[in-house]
Formats: C-alpha cells, structure tokens, sequence
C-alpha cells in the first residue's frame, strides 16, 4: 500500500485533519488516479457534519480531476497517463437499475469501509461517497471516471463530477424540459446556477432564480435567468407568476436543502407541471403539500439523484459545449485553495456567498 495525504474527518462537525494515509493498488476493475484538483460540494460539508450518518474516520471528496496512475487487468480501455475526472457514481451496470439506463440509482451495495483506504497505523478508513477525493489519489471502479482532453484544465474539468451534472442533468434529463417551456430554480449556488444553464441549454422560455440575495440573482442572470425572484418575500410564488406571464412554471427545480423551499415549490407551478427535488435535507427533515391540489392539477413531484446522468454519454456532450463557450465552468470557481487550506475553504463555503471552491493539488 501506498502513503498518501488526506483530509480526514475524525468526529463530526469538527475540522479536517490532514494526515498521512494508506491507500490499495487498484483490483482488476479498478484504476488509480492521482488528482490535480477536487471541488468542495455543499454534500461534503453536511456528510462531514453529520447530517447523514456513517462510519467515522472517513475521507469525502468526490468532484475530482487527474491523471490515471495505475490501472487494473479488467479497467476497460483506459490507460495510465489518460486525464479523467473522477465523480461518485460507482454502477455495476448489470443491476436492473443499470440495466435500464439509470446508473445514479444503482441496486448493488458497495462496502465503503473496507474499500481502499486505511489510516496509517493499518485501521479502517471509510471512502466516503465511493470516491474519499479528499486526499492526493483515490482508487476507483473504472465506471466511475470519464476522460477528458488533455488540453482542459483539471481544476475546471472538476466541477463536472458533481455540480455542473446534477444540475444540467435534472434540467435536462429528469425535468425533461422542452423548447418554450418556463422554470423555476430554487437557490443560485453552484448546483442551481447549473440547473438554469441546463434550462437555458434545454431551450426554456423563461427561467425564474429564487434566492435569498440580490447578489446570487444578479450572478443567476449570468448563467441564463430571465428573472430573479427574493425568497424571502411573502408569497415569492406570486412574483414568479407576474415574471412568467400570469402562470406557474411548467417544472420547478429545487436546488438547495432547506424545508421550505420544499413546502413552498408546488406553488410555483403550474397545471401539468413537476417539481424536481434535487438538494439534499438533512435526514430526518420533513416537508408538507396539499395532495388534491397536485391530483386536481396533475402535477407531479418527483427526485433526481446527480441530474438522472449517465457520466459516459452525458460528461462528453457537456466539454463539448465548454469547448463551444455554451456552457459556463470557469466562471464557477470561486476560489483555488492548497489541500492545507481545506478547513478554510470549507468555511468560506459554508457563507454561501462561494459558487464552487476548488482544492488544487502541488505534485512538484
């Protein structure tokens, strides 16, 4: 095994420790990747404070960019030295759900705890999300990954792992959105301000931000919003009514974790239209609606785990866009930080104010 640094979580709700800790070769069907930049996702932050539970320590991390270092006897085609990025969706592509192109959802359980990460003194050290990112290398499935050009910049190339799919793939993939169509997205942070690119990119009519500040709807506008509603207002749904033209939305995207904004979206739609649960609440949180109002109108909620993606068809269209400038990643990073520098960027994060902060890692 090799030593490598990390950023470890020890006890929940408290600081990263950066350590030395062991790390297995890859399996067969696994490749090793030593990484040039993971972003910082808002799931990080609430899995390192507990919010969901599991085993403790444990390394998170899972929007990731590198270089393949090692590779395994069945890692399909890739090879070392291919740039890739690295993202959390570990699919055995046989499961039914698999099988019927939903990869984000698959059935077969995956022993995170006893996977390839272990202290340094040899004891068990959770891969959290099936990535542990947080670290200078993870050994993953090869499903997980997806190259890219060697031209692209890692630091950039990060941000599809995670952000800029969930929420380009729930525009278009689980909301289905269609040319003429209007939205609502629910909280301009990185994952909303990508759920309005993937409306913009889908052809939509109208795209209405809900946020809490002036400052993250005028960022919103940026991206592709046509309007920005204040959540905080009383009844902000009327005002997404009057930006639309008199009607609801045809889908709502929520973007962020908050109960209300799980209480207050099927107000923003309209006859026929869905909202798309997309943030992550704290287990155990609950939310409430009117059940005759979506029967009487035939609306719809429904979930999406990583925007619906299947990373090898859905990663490579997107660079395709970046390359055509039709699609806004640079403008995303808030902020590079060193692996040091974790627990502050963390912080910085937590303020909201950041899109995407990105740990950038020194090989020399």
């Amino acid at each position: 095994m090799q030593t490598i640094k990390a950023a470890v979580c020890r006890a929940f709700g408290e600081p990263l420790v950066i350590e030395d800790i062991q790390i297995a070769p890859p399996k067969s069907d696994e490749v090793e990747v030593t990484l040039d930049a993971v972003a910082i996702c808002h799931s990080d932050i609430s899995f390192a404070g507990g919010a969901w539970g599991g085993h403790l320590p444990a390394v998170y991390g899972h929007e990731a960019a590198g270089i393949i270092t090692a590779v395994g006897d069945s890692a399909g085609e890739f090879q070392v030295g291919d740039p890739v990025v690295v993202t959390l969706i570990r699919a055995c592509g046989s499961c039914p759900s698999c099988a019927g192109g939903k990869p984000t959802v698959c059935e077969t359980p995956y022993d995170k705890v006893n996977g390839p990460l272990r202290t340094a003194d040899g004891g068990p050290l959770e891969q959290a999300m099936a990535c542990g990112a947080f670290a200078e290398k993870v050994v993953v499935s090869h499903r997980q990954i997806v190259k890219i050009p060697p031209s692209m910049p890692k630091d950039v190339a990060s941000l599809l792992s995670c952000g800029v799919i969930t929420g380009v793939g729930a525009a278009v993939n689980a909301a289905g959105l269609r040319p003429g169509q209007d939205v609502v997205v629910i909280g301009a942070g990185g994952v909303g301000l990508n759920a309005i690119q993937g409306a913009r990119i889908a052809g939509a009519r109208r795209i209405v931000a809900v946020d809490m500040t002036e400052e993250k709807l005028t960022i919103a506008k940026e991206f592709g919003a046509t309007h920005g509603v204040l959540a905080d207002q009383k009844a902000p749904w009327k005002a997404a009514y009057k930006a639309l033209g008199g009607r609801g939305a045809d889908a709502v995207l929520i973007t962020v974790g908050a109960i209300p904004a799980y209480d207050q979206a099927p107000r923003y739609l309209g006859p026929g239209g869905k909202a798309v649960m997309i943030g992550m609440p704290h287990s155990g949180d609950m939310a409430s609606y009117e059940p005759v109002v979506l029967a009487a109108l035939g609306q719809g909620l429904i979930g999406s785990k990583m925007g619906d993606v299947v990373i090898q068809r859905d990663i490579p269209w997107m660079i395709d866009l970046y390359d055509q400038g039709r699609l806004k990643l640079d403008e995303l990073i808030s902020g590079r930080w060193s692996l040091s520098q974790i627990n502050e960027a963390i912080e910085d994060t937590k303020t909201g104010s950041a899109k995407r902060n990105v740990i950038v890692f020194d090989r020399d």
